[in-house]
């Protein structure tokens, strides 16, 4: 299933309808070059969340854990980038423990996060020279039967 934004701000409602859509034990992992997205998208995760705490990329902290909001469920919001492969790393975070009471989004997660669940959504997005973004969703285990409550036709590419 793939997705056409031509704005930042559909990419951020498209999060949002995401963040609406997640749930405790939901594992999101964002894919794709600098600058495609990732963290604005988190940001309308977030926001559909309805967490507390302003969203920015944690590059350097690893992880950042934003309280439960109108839905009750907390969002840990990880960026793998800086880890380069290092999965020691990402266990020191105990994301396994996390993902039982919260959403988690791990940036840069592809081939490292996976293992945290058989039940993942990988959102794949990419920046076209025109600024248009295009957001590829690969849904496995559960995920494959919920992606369809994300289908907004005018912008289903």
């Amino acid at each position: 299933m793939s997705f056409v934004f031509p704005t930042p701000d559909d990419t951020m409602d498209f999060g949002r309808a995401l963040g609406r859509a997640l749930r405790a034990g939901d594992l999101v992992l964002l894919a794709g070059p600098l600058g495609a997205g990732k963290t604005t998208l988190t940001r309308g995760i977030a926001d559909g969340l309805g967490v507390g705490g302003r969203v920015s990329s944690p590059t350097f902290v690893l992880a950042r854990v934003h309280p439960a909001g109108a839905l009750g469920v907390p969002l840990v919001h990880v960026d793998a980038y800086r880890l380069g492969g290092d999965l020691s790393q990402l266990d020191d975070l105990d994301l396994d423990t996390d993902l039982e009471r919260s959403a988690i989004v791990v940036e840069w997660g592809e081939d490292s996060a996976e293992r945290l669940s058989a039940d993942y959504l990988v959102v794949r997005l990419d920046r076209r020279e025109d600024d248009v973004r295009e957001v590829t969703l690969e849904p496995h285990g559960t995920w494959a039967g919920r992606t369809g409550e994300l289908v907004t036709p005018a912008r289903q590419g």
